[in-house]
């Protein structure tokens, strides 16, 4: 008799959401057995038999990485590390994607594929470390579209990134290059006094 197991062992096995699982069998994909007290159990072999040669491929987890600047490459190597290891330690099948660019640049390489599989159904869930990892503004955004599209998001650590302030810092030092040549063109001493001094605070910051 082939094995039957809880709708989070099949999940974990494919590598999506339990409420992928439940999408699936609403939209006639799968038809799980049910106990007598009506839990899902599912055929573990036909389950596995149907997502290697069936035509609807089982959808992914990506865990996501992210720094502002080449100076922070140890962090990031220190959050694929542990995003790695959740994942490991869970059961998931997962693919890793790094990104370095600031937290308010929406055109990261990573970011952009990330949209992508998002948009496409491809992804069943998001791993992050912190919430600013994804976007400094704007990650509420994406992850309105995850719970669209279905897509478990699984964020590690709730509390404030230790790198908060280095990171922020770095993004007022973009958006003050992005203005600076615009305030300079007018030539006015008390401008380039005052991008020069924001300047240096962020820097100071990043150093502190």
């Amino acid at each position: 008799m082939n094995e039957l197991v809880p709708i989070r062992t099949a999940a974990a096995v494919l590598g999506v959401s339990t409420s992928t699982l439940r999408r699936w069998e609403a939209k006639g994909r799968l038809r799980p057995a049910r106990t007598d007290g009506r839990q899902r159990r599912y055929d573990l072999a036909a389950l596995l038999d149907q997502f290697q040669y069936g035509a609807t491929a089982p959808r992914k987890t990506v865990a996501y990485a992210r720094v502002s600047s080449h100076g922070q490459k140890q962090d990031l190597e220190r959050q694929v590390q542990v995003l790695e290891l959740y994942c490991k330690e869970h059961g998931w099948r997962y693919e890793v994607i790094a990104d370095l660019g600031s937290g308010m640049n929406y055109h990261k390489e990573g970011l952009s594929k990330l949209l992508d599989q998002i948009v496409s159904d491809e992804l069943g869930r998001l791993v992050i470390t912190h919430q600013d990892r994804l976007l400094r503004f704007g990650a509420e955004l994406v992850f309105a579209l995850c719970q669209a599209k279905g897509v478990e998001v699984v964020i590690i650590n709730q509390d404030e990134d230790r790198t908060f302030e280095e990171d922020l810092a770095s993004d007022v030092l973009e958006i003050v290059t992005v203005y600076s040549a615009r305030l300079y063109s007018s030539r006015s001493q008390t401008n380039q006094r005052l991008i020069d001094a924001m300047r240096q605070s962020a820097k100071d910051t990043s150093c502190s």
